[in-house]
Protein backbone atom coordinates (compact mmCIF):
# COMPACT_ATOMS: atom_id res chain seq x y z
CA UNK A 1 0.00 0.00 0.00
CA UNK A 2 1.73 3.48 -1.04
CA UNK A 3 1.06 6.33 1.52
CA UNK A 4 1.81 10.39 0.68
CA UNK A 5 2.77 10.84 4.61
CA UNK A 6 5.59 12.69 5.26
CA UNK A 7 8.76 11.74 6.75
CA UNK A 8 7.68 13.27 10.40
CA UNK A 9 4.06 11.57 10.41
CA UNK A 10 6.18 8.34 9.44
CA UNK A 11 8.61 8.56 12.03
CA UNK A 12 6.46 9.66 14.66
CA UNK A 13 6.59 8.37 17.98
CA UNK A 14 3.49 8.71 20.06
CA UNK A 15 4.92 7.57 22.93
CA UNK A 16 7.15 10.38 23.55
CA UNK A 17 6.28 13.48 25.31
CA UNK A 18 9.45 15.87 25.31
CA UNK A 19 12.31 14.31 23.95
CA UNK A 20 13.93 16.37 21.83
CA UNK A 21 14.62 15.43 18.12
CA UNK A 22 11.94 12.84 17.86
CA UNK A 23 8.91 14.53 16.45
CA UNK A 24 5.92 13.60 17.72
CA UNK A 25 2.62 13.54 15.71
CA UNK A 26 0.92 17.06 16.68
CA UNK A 27 3.17 18.21 18.70
CA UNK A 28 4.81 21.07 16.37
CA UNK A 29 7.98 19.81 17.12
CA UNK A 30 10.04 19.34 14.16
CA UNK A 31 13.51 17.51 13.03
CA UNK A 32 14.85 20.18 10.55
CA UNK A 33 14.69 24.26 9.48
CA UNK A 34 11.11 25.48 9.09
CA UNK A 35 10.87 26.74 5.12
CA UNK A 36 8.21 29.21 4.69
CA UNK A 37 7.08 29.61 0.94
CA UNK A 38 6.27 32.92 -0.69
CA UNK A 39 2.34 33.85 -0.27
CA UNK A 40 0.55 34.05 -3.39
CA UNK A 41 -0.49 37.23 -4.80
CA UNK A 42 -3.78 38.88 -4.66
CA UNK A 43 -5.73 41.71 -5.65
CA UNK A 44 -6.55 44.35 -3.34
CA UNK A 45 -9.85 45.32 -2.25
CA UNK A 46 -12.70 46.53 -2.55
CA UNK A 47 -12.36 48.23 1.14
CA UNK A 48 -10.75 51.24 -0.44
CA UNK A 49 -13.64 53.61 1.61
CA UNK A 50 -12.96 52.10 4.69
CA UNK A 51 -10.42 54.31 6.96
CA UNK A 52 -9.29 56.19 3.56
CA UNK A 53 -12.03 58.28 3.05
CA UNK A 54 -12.90 61.13 5.63
CA UNK A 55 -16.21 63.16 5.70
CA UNK A 56 -14.69 66.62 4.07
CA UNK A 57 -12.34 64.55 2.09
CA UNK A 58 -13.89 65.35 -1.25
CA UNK A 59 -13.33 69.67 -0.24
CA UNK A 60 -9.99 70.44 -1.58
CA UNK A 61 -12.11 74.12 -0.83
CA UNK A 62 -15.22 74.31 1.15
CA UNK A 63 -18.32 74.80 -0.52
CA UNK A 64 -19.89 78.08 -1.34
CA UNK A 65 -15.94 79.08 -2.08
CA UNK A 66 -15.58 81.90 -4.88
CA UNK A 67 -14.52 80.47 -7.71
CA UNK A 68 -15.32 77.26 -6.65
CA UNK A 69 -15.96 74.42 -9.21
CA UNK A 70 -17.00 70.69 -8.85
CA UNK A 71 -14.67 67.73 -11.07
CA UNK A 72 -16.69 64.98 -11.26
CA UNK A 73 -16.55 61.55 -13.22
CA UNK A 74 -17.27 57.73 -13.75
CA UNK A 75 -14.38 55.28 -13.15
CA UNK A 76 -14.99 52.60 -15.84
CA UNK A 77 -13.66 48.93 -16.14
CA UNK A 78 -12.67 47.47 -19.26
CA UNK A 79 -16.19 46.24 -19.55
CA UNK A 80 -17.79 50.12 -19.86
CA UNK A 81 -19.08 49.46 -16.29
CA UNK A 82 -19.48 51.59 -13.28
CA UNK A 83 -16.78 51.46 -10.35
CA UNK A 84 -18.58 51.48 -7.24
CA UNK A 85 -15.64 51.26 -4.98
CA UNK A 86 -12.91 53.49 -6.11
CA UNK A 87 -11.42 56.04 -5.02
CA UNK A 88 -9.91 58.86 -6.87
CA UNK A 89 -7.10 61.33 -4.94
CA UNK A 90 -6.56 65.22 -6.25
CA UNK A 91 -3.73 67.25 -6.22
CA UNK A 92 -3.17 70.27 -8.20
CA UNK A 93 -2.02 74.38 -8.00
CA UNK A 94 -4.06 77.54 -6.80
CA UNK A 95 -5.38 79.40 -9.66
CA UNK A 96 -2.29 81.51 -8.81
CA UNK A 97 0.17 78.03 -9.90
CA UNK A 98 1.20 77.39 -6.28
CA UNK A 99 1.23 74.49 -4.19
CA UNK A 100 -0.28 74.07 -0.87
CA UNK A 101 3.16 72.87 0.26
CA UNK A 102 6.22 75.03 1.78
CA UNK A 103 8.39 72.79 -1.00
CA UNK A 104 7.21 74.88 -3.83
CA UNK A 105 10.06 77.14 -5.06
CA UNK A 106 8.05 80.09 -5.88
CA UNK A 107 6.05 79.59 -2.49
CA UNK A 108 3.33 78.22 -1.27
CA UNK A 109 -0.16 78.61 -1.58
CA UNK A 110 -1.94 81.52 -0.30
CA UNK A 111 -5.14 81.20 -1.36
CA UNK A 112 -7.25 81.31 1.71
CA UNK A 113 -9.04 77.55 2.79
CA UNK A 114 -7.18 75.96 -0.09
CA UNK A 115 -5.44 72.73 0.83
CA UNK A 116 -4.55 71.31 -2.90
CA UNK A 117 -5.82 67.59 -2.07
CA UNK A 118 -8.88 65.90 -2.56
CA UNK A 119 -10.13 62.37 -2.00
CA UNK A 120 -13.21 60.61 -3.10
CA UNK A 121 -14.75 57.35 -2.97
CA UNK A 122 -17.45 56.38 -6.05
CA UNK A 123 -19.96 54.90 -4.34
CA UNK A 124 -22.63 57.11 -5.80
CA UNK A 125 -21.27 55.99 -9.21
CA UNK A 126 -18.97 58.74 -9.81
CA UNK A 127 -16.23 60.73 -7.85
CA UNK A 128 -16.68 64.15 -6.74
CA UNK A 129 -13.72 66.82 -5.70
CA UNK A 130 -14.65 70.52 -4.82
CA UNK A 131 -11.86 72.58 -5.75
CA UNK A 132 -10.82 75.67 -7.78
CA UNK A 133 -9.55 75.76 -11.31
CA UNK A 134 -5.58 75.34 -11.53
CA UNK A 135 -3.41 77.99 -12.70
CA UNK A 136 -0.41 77.55 -14.99
CA UNK A 137 2.73 75.98 -13.26
CA UNK A 138 6.45 76.08 -14.98
CA UNK A 139 7.34 73.17 -16.88
CA UNK A 140 11.03 72.86 -15.51
CA UNK A 141 12.67 74.24 -18.77
CA UNK A 142 11.39 77.80 -18.80
CA UNK A 143 8.21 77.01 -19.92
CA UNK A 144 4.53 76.88 -18.93
CA UNK A 145 2.27 73.72 -18.12
CA UNK A 146 -1.31 74.18 -19.21
CA UNK A 147 -3.54 74.26 -15.85
CA UNK A 148 -4.46 70.69 -14.93
CA UNK A 149 -5.24 68.21 -11.68
CA UNK A 150 -3.03 65.00 -11.19
CA UNK A 151 -5.33 62.26 -10.44
CA UNK A 152 -4.54 58.80 -8.73
CA UNK A 153 -6.91 56.49 -8.80
CA UNK A 154 -6.81 53.24 -6.29
CA UNK A 155 -9.69 50.62 -7.54
CA UNK A 156 -10.36 46.36 -7.16
CA UNK A 157 -7.74 44.79 -8.91
CA UNK A 158 -4.98 47.10 -9.16
CA UNK A 159 -1.78 46.18 -6.91
CA UNK A 160 -0.85 50.10 -6.99
CA UNK A 161 -2.52 53.11 -7.74
CA UNK A 162 -2.55 54.46 -11.04
CA UNK A 163 -1.99 58.56 -12.14
CA UNK A 164 -2.97 60.82 -14.98
CA UNK A 165 -4.56 64.35 -15.09
CA UNK A 166 -7.26 66.18 -15.47
CA UNK A 167 -6.77 69.44 -18.13
CA UNK A 168 -9.52 71.69 -19.12
CA UNK A 169 -11.09 71.89 -22.40
CA UNK A 170 -11.84 75.54 -22.11
CA UNK A 171 -7.80 76.34 -21.98
CA UNK A 172 -7.50 75.31 -25.80
CA UNK A 173 -4.62 78.02 -26.05
CA UNK A 174 -2.45 76.37 -22.93
CA UNK A 175 -3.34 73.14 -24.16
CA UNK A 176 -1.78 73.38 -27.13
CA UNK A 177 1.42 74.70 -25.91
CA UNK A 178 1.35 71.98 -23.00
CA UNK A 179 4.40 69.90 -22.77
CA UNK A 180 2.44 66.60 -21.88
CA UNK A 181 -0.68 67.14 -24.35
CA UNK A 182 1.64 67.92 -27.21
CA UNK A 183 3.60 64.74 -26.79
CA UNK A 184 0.27 62.57 -27.52
CA UNK A 185 -2.19 61.74 -30.20
CA UNK A 186 -5.69 63.22 -30.67
CA UNK A 187 -7.22 60.27 -29.30
CA UNK A 188 -4.69 60.00 -26.04
CA UNK A 189 -5.21 63.91 -25.28
CA UNK A 190 -8.89 63.47 -25.53
CA UNK A 191 -9.00 61.02 -22.49
CA UNK A 192 -7.41 63.89 -20.73
CA UNK A 193 -9.57 66.94 -21.35
CA UNK A 194 -12.67 67.49 -18.91
CA UNK A 195 -15.76 69.02 -20.44
CA UNK A 196 -17.57 72.14 -18.53
CA UNK A 197 -20.75 71.69 -16.78
CA UNK A 198 -23.18 73.87 -15.10
CA UNK A 199 -21.24 73.54 -11.80
CA UNK A 200 -17.54 72.25 -13.12
CA UNK A 201 -16.29 70.07 -15.13
CA UNK A 202 -16.60 66.15 -15.58
CA UNK A 203 -14.23 63.61 -16.80
CA UNK A 204 -14.50 60.05 -16.71
CA UNK A 205 -11.49 57.54 -15.96
CA UNK A 206 -10.78 54.39 -18.16
CA UNK A 207 -9.25 51.69 -16.74
CA UNK A 208 -8.84 49.47 -19.31
CA UNK A 209 -10.25 49.11 -22.96
CA UNK A 210 -10.60 51.12 -26.52
CA UNK A 211 -11.25 54.44 -24.47
CA UNK A 212 -8.58 53.57 -21.84
CA UNK A 213 -7.41 56.67 -20.16
CA UNK A 214 -3.86 57.77 -20.34
CA UNK A 215 -2.06 57.11 -17.53
CA UNK A 216 1.91 57.96 -16.25
CA UNK A 217 4.51 56.32 -15.04
CA UNK A 218 5.59 58.09 -11.54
Amino acid sequence: MTTHDSDLVRDADETNDRRPGTPRRGTGFLDGPLTLRTTPSATVGPFLAIGLTWPDGPFAVAEGTPGAVWLRGRVLDGNGDVVPDAMVETWQADPDGRFAHPDDPRGAATTEGFRGVGRSDTRHGEYAICTLKPGPVPDGEGGWQAPHVDVSVFARGLLDRVVTRVYFADEAQANAADPVLTGLSTEQRATLVAQPTEDGYRLDVHLQGDSETVFFAV
